[in-house]
């Protein structure tokens, strides 16, 4: 088999995450203070590829200044454009030049799979199949593309996001490709919802007797298109993590589980329990940081309570009387309070916001 090359789609608008994604792509909102996207690269180079294509649109520039040339990773990245997002079907067929017959990793850029696929790419490798699909059982299936399987385990049909759902097993947001998914796309017609799906393109395949096989996947995975899944991901991803101190922490502060402290942080008069990670450059002081919370670049925590939350660069939460819990801030915030006191809040606040809290 060719070597094979990788595909991240980082296009989509991230509408359910609004409004952090009104001015931020989605693919690169921190998870325990890493951008989504760069585990996916992290991924894909781990698995041995060096090709990758990185389908964008609206925020291309966004997604181009964070990931370069991918160097980082030792890839080498081809930006390919995607001038409307009219469905994963479409990404592909967009990205047939790049893929230049290749077979490939298509990789959701808003997806973690922290197991990798390593041992995905080698099974597709050996047993040399049209197409592989990643499935795992979901509560919601009706949020995904949708899979049956025969009594024997083969995959029988695919259904983008039913309203009654046959199953439980929803695609996770890898898969891998022959170049034959080509002619399955450029045969299918657009779904009702005027996108060319990727479901329907592999039904195609399957139709047409091409061997298209399922694999479940062991331990967790999530798409992070929403705040509770991205709020997830951060605990899940942070109770793997080790502790770390390379910031400065005074004698009055206390550090309690796994913390991770990054360089340059400063952390006065203060309590953190883990697991929690405060970013480069950001001041804690006077404050309760609480389990699963990740406090990224810059920002300044003052006299507050804070956990199970994500807060993103430069932002800050000041003299805030009560707990602020469950909670995706934006980037640029100022969270203050006024004189009157609350008990708690819940936010999602878009970036360059300022509140007043009473």
């Amino acid at each position: 088999m060719a070597k094979m090359k990788g595909l991240v789609l980082s296009g989509g608008k991230g509408t359910r995450l609004r409004p952090i994604t009104h001015t931020s792509a989605k693919q690169l909102v921190p998870v325990a203070n890493k951008p989504i996207l760069f585990y996916v690269m992290e991924n894909l180079a781990d698995a041995g590829i060096r090709e990758v294509g990185v389908v964008v649109g609206d925020t291309a520039q966004e997604i181009e200044a964070a990931c370069g040339d991918g160097s980082a990773w030792g890839l080498n990245l081809t930006y390919i454009r995607q001038d409307a997002p009219l469905g994963l079907a479409h990404a592909v067929k967009i990205a047939e030049d790049f893929i230049a017959g290749d077979p490939f990793v298509m990789y959701l850029g808003d997806n973690l799979l922290p197991s990798g696929i390593t041992p995905l790419v080698q099974e597709f490798a050996e047993r040399k199949p049209e197409a592989m699909i990643l499935l795992t059982a979901v509560p919601d299936p009706q949020r995904f593309g949708v899979a049956v399987l025969t009594d024997d385990g083969r995959v029988q049909t695919l259904e983008e996001k039913p309203e009654h759902p046959r199953s439980d097993l929803a695609l996770v947001g890898v898969y891998l490709f022959t170049a034959q998914i080509f002619e399955a796309v450029n045969a299918i017609k657009p779904s009702a919802r005027g996108e060319l799906e990727i479901t329907d393109a592999i039904q195609w395949l399957i139709d047409q007797g091409r061997e298209v096989l399922p694999h479940l996947v062991k331990g967790w995975w999530k798409d992070t298109g929403k705040l509770e899944d991205m709020l997830d991901a951060n605990r899940i991803v942070l109770e793997g993590a080790e502790a770390a101190n390379l910031g400065d922490v005074d004698e009055e502060s206390n550090l309690i589980g796994t913390v991770v402290i990054e360089e340059g942080a400063v952390v006065k008069r203060s309590l953190i329990r883990g697991p929690a990670i405060i970013g480069k450059g950001t001041l804690v002081e006077d404050a309760y940081i609480g389990p699963y919370t990740s406090i990224y670049f810059g920002c300044h925590i003052r006299g507050s309570e804070i956990e199970h939350s994500i807060v993103l660069e430069n932002s800050s939460i000041l003299d805030i009387e009560g707990k602020v819990a469950d909670s995706l801030i934006g980037k640029d915030v100022v969270v203050t309070r006024t004189s009157v006191r609350p008990h708690a809040y819940k936010l999602s606040l878009g970036d360059h916001s300022r509140v007043e809290v009473i």
